[in-house]
């Protein structure tokens, strides 16, 4: 008998078994695949706040992404390191005056005691940061947020959870769990040796990300999951575009943001998209109109052009997002929602939608908090 089984592999997951071992509880993982095998290592492979989020007035979650960052820098300073962001000012788009408010906001809003530098203005026609920029381009701003090895962020979690005591089980699968007598009975399937072993809990966490409504339809008998929206956000790989260590964030017209990060030594990671997504996530691809949009970004900014034949690696990850009724993905919040199947006397199921991978510890503290 566990106390909770746990249902994905990915950061959430992970970082709900770690939570729940810690607290004593017995724990059991299971991962279809492999452990960040989705969306979590399909990342823009950064900790922050979410500047832009501060358009959407979400103070309360940009005050704990940044609350976090501080956190998390702390605990993993190996594969969480700083980074400062360029934000060259495009005179057509969002006003100086309103760039610089929200920088303002942003270095204040996480508290006392950051370890991070605050928000400078730059002058781009002096600064190392501005060579690659077009000319027209002369003034701007840095601020500080970190990059992250996001998969090995999971793995970690993982393996601090295995040594708290979590069983932890990739290639295994989640064939069914049905309530009986107060406990769930979770069915699973080894899919290496296809062994077969059904195991009771007191409580399950269907944390599958982009399958979560597929697992609640499919394979969990308990309410369905409801007011799911799932985005694609895809990323290019291109040969070195700048020498300095700093990344940029790049305005466009769209209202949408693209990063340009340094990105293993040789390379420049540009991303990301968010459009809707309603195909199969286990297929899920960059089109050749995201590539595009992609080059088209960073090409109002940079003097050197990026083509489509200059991407050498893509990847792109589907994230389960709270459906907020928003028009446009890149509107629909990115703070997470606990649906809570369950009543009194019975065996609770906790489903997650949405979230961040910079969140995934308040998640887990919800989450531990809603089952105990």
């Amino acid at each position: 008998m566990y106390d909770v089984v746990i249902i994905g592999g990915g950061i959430n997951g992970c970082g709900i078994a770690r939570d729940a071992a810690g607290r004593g509880l017995s724990v059991l993982l299971a991962e279809r695949a492999d452990l960040a095998s989705g969306t979590s290592s399909a990342s823009t492979k950064l900790i922050h706040g979410g500047l832009r989020y501060l358009e959407h007035y979400a103070f309360r979650l940009v005050h704990e992404a940044l609350a976090e960052r501080e956190v998390l820098l702390s605990l993993a300073p190996h594969i969480i390191r700083p980074l400062r962001f360029v934000l060259p000012h495009h005179a057509g788009l969002r006003p100086a005056w309103l760039i610089r408010l929200g920088l303002f906001l942003y270095d204040h809003l996480g508290g006392l005691g950051s370890t991070l530098p605050p928000s400078t203005p730059i002058d781009l026609t002096r600064a190392p940061a501005g060579k690659p920029l077009q000319a027209r381009f002369t003034r701007g701003f840095e601020y500080s947020d970190c990059r992250v090895d996001d998969s090995r962020l999971v793995v970690l979690n993982a393996m601090d959870a295995a040594a708290r005591g979590a069983d932890i089980r990739v290639r295994t699968e989640v064939v069914s769990a049905y309530r009986s007598h107060q406990v769930w009975r979770v069915e699973l399937r080894d899919r290496v040796s296809g062994r077969q072993e059904t195991v009771a809990t007191r409580a399950l966490v269907n944390a599958t990300g982009a399958w979560i409504a597929e697992t609640s339809a499919r394979r969990i008998a308990g309410r369905p999951v409801a007011n799911v929206r799932l985005v694609k956000g895809s990323h290019i790989v291109v040969p070195r575009l700048f020498e300095h260590p700093s990344a940029f964030i790049f305005q466009n017209a769209d209202r949408r943001i693209v990063f340009a990060i340094p990105y293993e030594g040789d390379f420049t990671l540009i991303g990301t998209t968010d459009v809707d997504c309603s195909g199969d996530a286990d297929e899920v691809a960059i089109t050749s109109e995201e590539i595009d949009y992609l080059c088209g970004s960073v090409n109002q900014y940079f003097t050197r052009p990026v083509a489509p034949s200059d991407v050498v690696w893509s990847f792109a990850g589907v994230r389960s997002l709270y459906d907020d009724g928003r028009a446009s993905a890149q509107d629909t919040t990115r703070d997470f929602v606990l649906e809570l199947d369950g009543r009194r006397g019975e065996a609770p199921l906790i489903s997650i939608v949405g979230g961040k991978i910079t969140t995934y510890r308040r998640l887990a503290e919800a989450a531990l908090g809603q089952l105990l």
